[in-house]
């Protein structure tokens, strides 16, 4: 049976318009959304992040209404939920599908929400143009989404969320029909509808470039738990663990042991036999055994031996790719270690594959993170 927290028990938070107050979900007795607490605050673009099957669409559904929570609270603008149908929530949903009626032209599509509430004639064509201005699709309003493209269709999909003024807009996967090109045009699109409007944005995707050029702030997502809350950098610069340092961008993995520690300086040794310096660890006294993070664009790539002090190893470019503005190499240390290497792509490049190189980067470049 489903259970949930009384109202009389909720003390609302008004600053917040989405709240999560120790929120799970199962299905057939296994948890998708485990015990989640979270807080987005008004006028937010908040991303939640994660793998397939962790949870995060299923945390959307939670707040637009289309689930309720087996147990635990879900707020929206300090008001609890509990059994409020989604559309008497103040909370619009737009779909990676766009859901959109192929018989309604785009003039009716928007209009169609406000033609269910009886809004009277007047106000509804005065709210419809202003949405069609505002995803500047003024000129497409007696077209109908067959004779659209995919930019276009998820404009229409975002007007008729908007024209309803809600004070969430909830996004799941919205630009993940698209092709690369065209979803970096919305993300810039989506960017300056939140500026321009001021209202909360609430977005779930799996890509990470996506949320972290968007969002103020990102919730990672793992195995139906929160693993992580941040702003993009902290989330990016300060992983809580390996999963989030993995799972953010690209990062190079080291297991290994605490070998010395002091005031300024870790010493780790790893499994494979390296010794790597670190200077920066969470809460560096109870660390023993580690994973050592280092993000591919910290790597320093010579053929001749750096003269700075830090951590220096010797071997050869495995593999490169030509990325444009990067070249992305393979190293295989002396050891057998393989390092992803992001190189800037510069005139006159010598790195070539069978290149003996040396990889390098200082103590303050790398993490130690708890195994």
């Amino acid at each position: 049976m489903t259970q949930t927290v009384s109202p009389v028990n909720v003390t609302p938070t008004r600053t917040l318009d989405v709240e999560l107050r120790q929120v799970s979900k199962l299905f057939e007795g296994e948890p998708a959304v485990d015990a989640i607490d979270l807080q987005v605050q008004q006028g937010e673009f908040f991303s939640i992040l994660g793998p397939s099957g962790c949870g995060k669409t299923t945390t959307l559904r939670l707040i637009a209404g289309f689930e309720q929570p087996t147990q635990g609270a879900v707020l929206i603008q300090g008001r609890h939920m509990e059994w409020v149908p989604p559309y008497q929530r103040s909370v619009n949903t737009v779909f990676q599908s766009y859901a959109l009626f192929n018989h309604l032209t785009v003039w009716d599509n928007i209009a169609f929400g406000l033609r269910i509430k009886g809004l009277a004639k007047p106000q509804m064509k005065r709210r419809v143009a202003e949405a069609l201005k505002l995803v500047k699709m003024e000129a497409f309003a007696r077209r109908y989404p067959k004779q659209l493209s995919g930019g276009q269709r998820q404009r229409v999909a975002l007007a008729r969320a908007l024209v309803n003024r809600p004070a969430v807009m909830l996004l799941d996967e919205p630009l993940g029909a698209l092709d690369l090109k065209l979803r970096k045009e919305m993300q810039v699109e989506l960017s300056n509808l939140h500026q321009k409007l001021g209202i909360t944005f609430v977005m779930v995707t799996h890509d990470q470039e996506e949320a972290l050029s968007l969002s103020d702030r990102i919730a990672v997502m793992q195995s139906g738990k929160i693993a992580q809350v941040g702003s993009p950098s902290d989330i990016y610069e300060f992983p809580k663990n390996p999963f989030v340092a993995d799972f953010i961008g690209d990062t190079n993995l080291l297991q290994g042991q605490v070998d010395y520690l002091d005031c300024r300086v870790m010493r780790v040794k790893t499994q494979t036999g390296l010794t790597v310096l670190v200077q920066r660890a969470a809460d560096p006294q109870t660390l023993k055994q580690v994973v050592v993070s280092i993000r591919p664009e910290k790597i320093h790539l010579s053929t001749a031996s750096p003269s700075e002090l830090g951590n220096c190893y010797s071997g050869f470019v495995k593999h490169k790719m030509y990325m444009g503005t990067h070249l992305h190499c393979q190293v295989q240390l002396d050891n057998g270690d393989c390092l992803t290497v992001m190189q800037p792509n510069r005139v006159g490049n010598p790195l070539e594959v069978e290149t003996r190189v040396y990889v390098h980067w200082l103590p303050t470049d790398c993490m130690a993170l708890a195994d």
